[in-house]
């Protein structure tokens, strides 16, 4: 019986065990993402790097190129909320 290795367990011994570790985190990450729309979990598609569309509601929005929503992106959003809400 072998160990579980998740997501990255098709690549087998190939690859390096460092490699193999980052890939997995990336994957894992990609993989429960919430839309920012709607807050439904695991509808977003990765369309092409960095375009993401909902499932559930049919936003599509640019993100990530492997995570929807970027650290940069949710620092701004606030911002942008608040300087769109004192225009109207």
């Amino acid at each position: 019986m072998g160990k579980i290795t998740g997501p990255v367990g098709c690549y087998g011994p190939r690859y390096g065990s460092t490699i193999r570790k980052r890939v997995l985190a990336i994957k894992l990450k990609a993989k429960g993402q919430k839309c920012p729309k709607c807050y439904s979990i695991d509808t977003l598609k990765r369309e092409a790097a960095g375009i993401w569309i909902c499932k559930s509601c049919g936003i599509k929005f640019a993100g990530g190129a492997y995570i929807a929503q970027t650290i940069m992106g949710k620092t701004l959003l606030p911002e942008e909320l608040k300087s769109i809400k004192g225009r109207k």
